[in-house]
């Protein structure tokens, strides 16, 4: 691989560009050990960005780097384990499941894979990120389809008002751990797309994930005119009109583009209903094979694969046929004598009138679908049961497959060195199956407070170093300093964020005590589009600026993956307060649990199948659930409740020794419970046997 903006590498170390581009690195530590190695103070400046690194790297510094022994070695091992991972023959998905005749295609509006790449907004990214990740650990042959975003999502400023402000920035792509996707001949792979009455012209660009490939859209070419080249420039940006034209890119461009790569998929999994254009082209394809519509249908349905992640009816994409009609114009080829046909797929009404609707579009053409936890299926069963006439709510077609975390991904080093003592040698191949967690209750109190206690520390660093940034570069005053949290001591979570204040009183009370003293970290951006959520961030602001609750409340601005990871491995409770039913699964708890930090949430979601009474706390207020007042402030009461009378005695209560063990209880319980069963290694082997499977073997079949 070479780019003409990196330095010559030496010989001896010249596979390191070769391993800033995979980001296998990511969650692997012996590569990250190379790029610490490298340059740490570059390393940290650079937001742990192996790219950007070697493109500040002198010749001087490559030079003593290929002669120094120790560096060597950790270059040696990583190479080595990176060409082992792609090389792999005997891997789970070959022994499981034994078909290599096609590949997987999961195409995703987002993917969250690295803070070098800001391709995401959120938990539906990391979803996607962490799915791929485990994909390329297990062997499975996937292949990611999504967006190459210029201008990525925004960057979050918050104003001495507490009101979020946004910023675009376009990426460097030099910067960048991506390069253009090549054809068989070797020119970089461009597709053209049907758009209305003209043609788009689509690049495409490959990221690499170990054995996994992701292949990026970009509408953002000198050819195409100045608002087809602003489609794909920003993750759900602009109005209805561009968010159909963005999901006809991703569906039908994304076909278009699989098929120029010569990638012949027996699989196509659409994570969530922007995808589902795929089977417009598909449909399409098939007919101007020689199919009819009903056997092309037959044959899309049986390969396609569907998984809804949201259990509001307003969160899913919907469209005026009017809009759909215009925009669709030219796709349709020899489909469009079925044209009506296809319409009436995505026909439905949510509750504001007959439009297409991009889920149901999903259900109708989809064999395999899963709603994200179980009480997330019973919403979906219920929500869309009019997809399915005449079928009693428990035989619709729903499978309920909750959501895992990539674990090497999430897990801290500090804990991982502990795991490695005391946990079974092969751990990491094996961290899916609850016995090898049993021997976390072997971990000395002693080891797993100091690890804790170093989790905490550089948690506070970072929030301090961040707020110093502010400081030093804008200048902002010492009341935002302090609310930024450089105040937080070390030594001592979002939606209905302003749940926490309902009485703000008895929450001055709780976090000011003098002998126990609680503090709280609040990060998060509201969508720029949603004023209400801009609203309640603004009155989380102007609590942390708030005297009264003597510094002790701190609001960390541009959360990233970046942050994320500082957050859930250096907190002591993890915060989660939606209004039930509304989290369709939620998965930063279980980041948290896993580093050893208890989950405190409502009993929505995964938790709802998480809690055991052991491993952390549920909120259980006791209200009418159409009255959302009253289930406020039923809910405020039980989480002060919990503060007061369990968890912050718990975590107090220390021994001669200044550990406490009650509470080091609940960690393990924490760890015990739901690294193995909310493990990303979990759950992508059950999308395996569950639903690839089936779909590869019927196509296999088929032929």
């Amino acid at each position: 691989m070479t780019n003409p903006q990196l330095p010559q590498l030496p010989e001896r170390i010249k596979r390191l560009t070769e391993l800033a581009y995979d980001l296998w690195w990511t969650w692997n530590s012996a590569a990250r050990d190379v790029f610490r190695r490298m340059d740490y103070a570059l390393w940290r400046q650079t937001a742990h960005n192996p790219v950007l690194m070697l493109r500040n790297a002198s010749a001087d510094q490559l030079a003593i780097l290929a002669n120094d022994q120790e560096f060597l070695r950790a270059y040696d091992i990583a190479i080595d384990a990176l060409d082992r991972a792609r090389a792999a023959r005997d891997t789970w998905w070959q022994r499981e499941i034994g078909d290599q005749s096609g590949s997987i295609a999961y195409f995703s509006a987002e993917f969250a894979l690295h803070q070098s790449l800001p391709i995401y907004a959120g938990g539906l990214g990391v979803l996607a990120g962490d799915h791929c990740k485990e994909a390329s650990d297990l062997g499975l042959p996937l292949i990611g389809v999504g967006f190459m975003y210029p201008q990525g999502y925004f960057h979050q400023k918050i104003s001495p008002e507490g009101w979020q402000q946004e910023s675009y920035e376009r990426l460097n792509w030099a910067d960048a751990p991506i390069e253009p996707a090549c054809t068989s001949d070797g020119s970089n792979c461009i597709v053209p797309v049907p758009l209305g009455n003209r043609s788009v012209l689509v690049q495409v660009w490959r990221v690499r994930l170990g054995r996994v490939k992701l292949y990026l859209l970009d509408t953002d070419l000198e050819e195409n005119a100045p608002w087809d080249r602003e489609l794909s420039a920003r993750l759900y940006g602009g109005d209805r009109e561009t968010r159909i034209q963005q999901e006809i890119i991703l569906g039908v461009g994304g076909v278009r583009a699989l098929k120029a790569l010569g990638s012949t998929p027996a699989v196509w999994h659409l994570n969530e209903g922007h995808a589902a254009f795929v089977v417009l082209q598909r449909i399409r394809d098939l007919i101007e094979a020689g199919q009819t519509f009903d056997s092309a249908l037959e044959e899309v349905r049986r390969a396609t694969v569907f998984t809804t992640h949201t259990p509001v009816p307003a969160g899913h994409d919907a469209f005026p046929f009017s809009l759909v009609e215009t925009h669709l114009a030219g796709c349709w080829g020899t489909l469009g004598a079925y044209r009506d046909r296809f319409m009436q797929l995505g026909a439905y009404d949510n509750g504001s009138g007959m439009q297409f609707n991009m889920t149901a579009l999903a259900l109708r053409t989809a064999n395999g679908v899963n709603a994200v936890s179980q009480l997330h299926g019973v919403v979906t069963r219920e929500m869309w049961g009019p997809i399915w006439p005449g079928l009693a709510e428990d035989a619709r077609p729903v499978r309920s497959l909750t959501n895992g975390i990539h674990e090497p991904t999430w897990l801290s080093n500090e804990m991982a060195r502990l795991f490695d003592q005391y946990l079974p040698a092969d751990w990491r191949e094996r961290h899916d199956e609850p016995s090898v967690w049993a021997a976390v209750q072997q971990v000395p109190d002693e080891a797993l407070w100091a690890a804790r206690g170093l989790l905490r520390e550089y948690l506070f660093a970072f929030i301090r170093d961040r707020a110093r940034q502010r400081w030093r570069y804008e200048q902002v005053s010492a009341g935002r300093v302090v609310a930024a949290g450089t105040l937080l001591d070390p030594n001592t979570g979002y939606k209905r964020p302003e749940l926490i204040f309902h009485n703000a009183q008895r929450l001055q009370a709780i976090l000011n005590g003098s002998r126990r003293p609680v503090q709280i970290v609040f990060a998060g951006k509201a969508h720029p589009a949603d004023e209400t959520g801009k609203h309640h961030l603004q009155q989380v602001y102007r609590r942390a600026l708030d005297p009264a609750f003597g510094g002790r409340i701190a609001f960390v601005d541009d959360y990233d993956l970046h942050v994320a990871h500082f957050l859930v491995q250096g907190c002591d409770v993890w915060l989660n307060n939606p209004r039930k039913p509304l989290e369709a699964s939620g998965t930063s708890g279980m980041k948290a649990s896993v580093n050893g930090v208890p989950h405190l949430s409502i009993g929505d979601g995964w938790w709802a199948e998480g809690y055991t009474g052991e491993n952390g706390w549920v909120i259980e207020g006791h209200a009418p659930a159409d009255d959302h007042d009253a289930v406020d402030a039923a809910d405020a009461a039980a989480l002060y409740e919990l503060l007061e009378r369990q968890i912050v005695p718990t975590f107090y209560d220390r021994d001669e020794n200044g550990i406490p063990r009650r509470w080091l209880a609940i960690v393990r319980q924490a760890i015990v419970t739901v690294a193995p069963r909310f493990s990303a290694r979990r759950m992508v082997k059950e999308y395996a046997r569950h639903l690839y499977a089936p779909a590869v073997h019927a196509e296999k079949v088929a032929r």
